[in-house]
């Protein structure tokens, strides 16, 4: 029975792995793969990857047996520091694996009609099955080492499907966005796993009061509030969470499906996903906790604000989803483990469904006008009335805006970084010339003194 279940457990990441394989290598050797071959190898990649969980719930849960580690043993050793592998089936992974994979396969079989011909579509695929095993890994990793590997992957799928219709410059803008603010934040994660190796000597998860194996507390009240404000800080950026969600809606233009399995269901979730696993660290400290319970209640309001003027549906959907992680954020700061999850689960799929319906639903509300021969107008929620008529404008304001976050990260800190670096570059030039001298100048060639006379 063990070896059966790892054997189960690694499918679940190496079958998206392989899928992803089978589309790279024949393209690396430029032979062109037809439509069909690649719909139905990732399509089955992640049938299997959900039976394989599935398959692998049932004996663990039917024996009361809570945890399962497949060892993956040493991958290098450098002076005192080992990567040792592991992976890590319990009540929070193993359910959000099958999750991640069934509706991963979901959006695969969805995507061989909607983008039938699209000059991109390998491409879109093969993204897709990076991005599945990506995020399996994260889900399944038995230690922050192993959660960094699949983040960073999860990242550069979710860039460059963000940038998918490369013809235009807006997708790639928007893509290079988002990359710089996963780039940013991903600093936090890696602040975090070199201060939990120096503190503790490891990052793996352990059993502990948590209902499944989390990050253990530390002694050092200091730095447990450190690593879980460097903790919060990476999942501020892969959750879109104020004040550095603008990235969310500009991300909309990339294809629907891709919008739906990234900033719908999934990869906006694996932010929340992580301060589960990190729990233990983070209640150990106040302070960590009320900024958690901070930052998610900010960004519920403002998602809530700004999302009732959006003109178009995916935008519309964006601060829908910013709105609900904002919450599931409080959640996590007030304690509380299941029902996070039981809301990263429903929301989930709640919103893929959304974001897939939303092209064909402007197209329906279309045919109703035409039916009905008048303008259909939305109907509105009108919390406005239950504030006074003071801030009324000032909210609208806000909203209209986004909250001027855009604004003020450009201005204050965009461009003041780029001044710094354009002055430390001139500085450099002056300090090479003192010391080198102005370069010879070169003598003339023959055709240059010719053409002179």
């Amino acid at each position: 029975m063990e070896q059966l279940l790892n054997v189960l457990i690694i499918a679940i990441v190496a079958l998206p792995a392989t899928a992803c394989a089978a589309i790279a290598l024949p393209s690396w050797f430029g032979v062109r793969l037809t439509e069909g071959y690649i719909g139905r190898i990732v399509g089955t990649a992640f049938l299997l990857a959900t039976l394989a969980g599935a398959t692998a719930m049932v004996p663990m849960f039917a024996s009361g047996k809570a945890v399962h580690i497949v060892d993956l043993g040493n991958w290098f050793t450098v002076d005192h520091y080992s990567f040792h592998g592991t992976l890590l089936a319990d009540h929070l992974s193993l359910p959000f694996a099958i999750f991640v994979a069934a509706l991963t396969g979901l959006i695969a079989a969805f995507s061989r009609r909607y983008l039938h011909r699209e000059e991109g579509f390998s491409r879109f695929y093969l993204l897709l099955a990076l991005f599945g095993a990506a995020t399996e890994l994260v889900v399944l990793a038995g230690s922050l080492d192993m959660v960094f590997l699949g983040w960073e992957l999860v990242g550069l799928a979710s860039a460059l499907l963000i940038a998918y219709f490369n013809e235009r410059q807006a997708p790639v803008d928007h893509g290079l966005r988002a990359f710089i603010t996963y780039r940013l934040c991903d600093v936090g994660m890696l602040g975090a796993l070199v201060w939990l190796h120096h503190e503790a000597g490891n990052c793996e998860f352990a059993v502990g009061d948590a209902p499944w194996p989390a990050l253990s507390p530390s002694d050092n009240a200091t730095a447990a509030a450190g690593i879980g404000a460097l903790l919060l800080w990476a999942s501020m950026g892969k959750s879109a969470q104020v004040p550095l969600g603008g990235w969310l809606p500009r991300a909309m233009e990339g294809p629907t499906p891709s919008s739906a399995i990234f900033y719908g269901s999934i990869s906006i979730h694996l932010g929340p996903f992580l301060l589960l696993r990190a729990s233990p660290l983070l209640m150990q400290t106040p302070a960590v906790a009320w900024a958690i319970i901070f930052v998610g209640g900010a960004t519920a309001l403002h998602g809530s604000f700004v999302g009732r003027v959006q003109t178009d549906i995916k935008g519309l959907l964006a601060y829908a989803s910013m709105t609900q992680v904002g919450l599931i954020l409080v959640e996590i700061g007030c304690g509380l483990h299941y029902i996070p999850l039981i809301h990263i689960c429903g929301h989930a799929t709640i919103r893929s469904l959304e974001i897939l319906r939303s092209p064909s639903l402007l197209r329906d509300h279309y045919n109703l006008e035409l039916a009905v021969g008048r303008h259909v107008p939305r109907t509105p929620i009108h919390i406005e009335r239950l504030l006074p008529r003071a801030i009324r404008p000032w909210l609208y304001r806000h909203a209209l805006e986004r909250g001027y976050f855009d604004a003020l990260l450009t201005d204050q800190v965009v461009y003041r970084f780029k001044a710094l670096m354009q002055h430390i570059d001139r500085l450099d030039q002056r300090i090479t010339k003192m010391l080198v001298g102005s370069p010879p100048t070169p003598p003339a060639s023959p055709d240059q003194k010719g053409s002179a006379k």
